[in-house]
């Protein structure tokens, strides 16, 4: 991820700095003003005002508008002329990362700030509180010491002391426990029998408390999550709940591979929000922020921060195998020198020692071996739907195709969309959007089964398979198989005509000839394109000779 230099506050050209000096003495009046009930809160404020740390907001040109927004001149002019905004910020990726070494904050949420803060002239400066919790800075907010929260879910009694815009972003919490361990646990209604650990004060706590025992429950202090994995790992609790997101990353960072995520609860998704102090100015900024929200693209600040995290999951693999090679020779060294110093006094006692250190290193390496393979599939896997990406597909494309050149047996090629997939997102919200695609990704995995077969999610709501090894007429039983079956399912889509989900199919299968793997490709979306032209849900195919 490319990080812009920090800079303390971020303003539109031509803005008076004398804003930023008047908010911050404000500030400071306002916390001597109230006394002991501030006090507190006093350090918090001060720190916040003398080493703030910047977005990087070279990330807002990820955020493309795609309609309309009509904010009228004097709430314009109301947003320029106020002070800068006060932010405070959790790091919580891919939705906020923060970079301890630049002292900057990055991710989905950070983008979509700078991308809005720009559009409507706001200026803002980002406080220091990393060593604060949650229920720390929800306090800034609520005293009127800071102005705006990123990210935070959504629960009624914080919507009591502030605001909330639209959600921008979904997270699932995991259930996390030692690599091995033999539990059926399948959703929260199975942890009753466990002993469970959970960051102490996070909006998942309530539910957690319905479904598990008082006496078997376990709260860790929030500003050092990692005694709830060390908890784990020394079996003062069987399992963890934890954002999947942000353990992913600590694993590595904190090399916890010992652990893993066995459960992932999608039936409790968490909407992420900008949070806003409680002002009327606020409620109108927060109005204009949901009207930016409804009306912009995220997917390509998604795909990078969701990259960004895979490319240092594999940064951090190379270099540490690249340290432990180094450590691998600074204990042969020793061990050769150990060797030759205790040969003739007690060999088999250095026998023992050795064999003893190079079972150490094989577990260590199969550790890393482990760990990289999950890495590379993670790379290869679509987060959503589960199924490859584009990026495995592009590349079995071109070995499928390269195995069609030799053999000469027929190559046939699905590209598929769902129906009217717009409106589901404008009519049912992102979230049953995301169902919907889940389910399509179940089918293509019901009906293309062979181990030569390949589905992918192509982009948004686009699909492909490869089916190698199969005749136009075979391809065309599979793909009326899959229509067939999203139909079946009945899924509502209200604003379509049937009101029901659909899918084009457009089918390409080369039996002769070197037209090339892009013409083969080229000549499916034409055909989902002549599917959708007489009047979708239906397949068409061609065949290239």
């Amino acid at each position: 991820m490319l990080l812009a230099e920090p800079s303390h506050l971020i303003a539109r050209p031509g803005a008076s700095p004398g804003l930023e000096t008047e908010g911050k003495r404000g500030i400071v009046a306002a916390v001597f003003a109230g006394g002991v009930r501030h006090s507190i809160l006093l350090g918090i404020a001060l720190c916040a005002l003398l080493a703030s740390p910047a977005l990087a907001c070279n990330g807002a040109q990820n955020i493309l508008l795609t309609g309309s927004v009509n904010i009228d001149a004097g709430q314009m002019a109301e947003f320029r002329s106020m002070p800068p905004l006060k932010v405070v910020a959790v790091s919580a990726p891919p939705m906020a990362r923060y970079d301890e070494k630049r002292k900057v904050y990055t991710g989905i949420g950070m983008d979509i700030f700078c991308f809005i803060a720009e559009e409507l002239g706001i200026r803002f400066e980002v406080a220091t509180t990393q060593d604060k919790t949650v229920a720390d800075k929800l306090q800034l907010i609520r005293e009127g010491l800071a102005d705006v929260f990123i990210p935070l879910s959504h629960s009624v009694e914080r919507e009591k002391h502030g605001i909330f815009t639209s959600p921008y972003y979904e997270s699932h919490y995991a259930i996390i426990a030692r690599h091995g361990l033999r539990a059926p646990i399948h959703g929260l209604a199975d942890l009753e029998k466990y002993r469970v650990g959970y960051v102490k004060g996070v909006v998942f706590e309530p539910i957690l408390q319905d479904i598990v025992p008082a006496s078997q429950l376990r709260a860790y202090d929030q500003t050092s999550s990692d005694g709830l994995f060390l908890a784990v790992r020394n079996g003062e609790i069987d399992v963890a709940v934890f954002n999947k997101s942000i353990f992913i990353e600590k694993r590595y960072r904190q090399e916890f591979f010992d652990l893993e995520v066995i459960h992932t609860l999608r039936e409790h998704p968490r909407a992420y929000r900008f949070y806003f102090s409680r002002t009327p100015e606020h409620q109108r900024l927060a109005a204009a922020f949901d009207q930016y929200l409804a009306a912009i693209d995220i997917s390509k600040s998604v795909t990078m921060h969701e990259d960004g995290e895979r490319e240092f999951l594999e940064r951090y693999m190379a270099q540490r195998q690249q340290r432990v090679l180094l450590q691998y020779a600074s204990v042969g060294a020793a061990l050769l020198a150990l060797a030759f110093y205790l040969a003739f006094l007690r060999y088999r006692r250095l026998t023992s020692l050795l064999a003893e250190r190079n079972g150490y290193i094989q577990q260590q390496q199969q550790a890393l071996q482990d760990a990289y393979r999950k890495l590379e599939a993670l790379s290869r896997t679509d987060s959503l739907t589960g199924l490859s990406n584009r990026r495995h597909f592009d590349q079995m494309l071109a070995y499928e195709y390269a195995h069609y050149q030799r053999t000469g047996s027929p190559l046939s090629l699905f590209v598929i969309d769902v129906d009217h997939f717009k409106e589901v997102n404008d009519y049912y919200g992102h979230a049953t959007g995301d169902e919907y695609l889940h389910t399509v990704a179940r089918i293509l995995e019901s009906n293309v089964t062979r181990l030569t077969d390949l589905a992918a999610r192509y982009g948004g709501e686009e699909f492909t398979c490869l089916l190698p090894d199969t005749t136009p007429e075979a391809a065309l039983k599979v793909a009326e198989r899959i229509r067939r079956a999203i139909a079946a399912q009945g899924l509502p889509n209200a604003l379509a005509t049937p009101p029901l989900l659909t899918l084009c199919i457009g089918i390409a299968t080369v039996i002769e000839g070197d037209p090339g793997a892009q013409t083969l490709f080229d000549q499916a979306d034409a055909q989902l394109y002549k599917a959708k032209q007489a009047g979708r849900d239906r397949v068409c195919t061609t065949v290239i000779e």
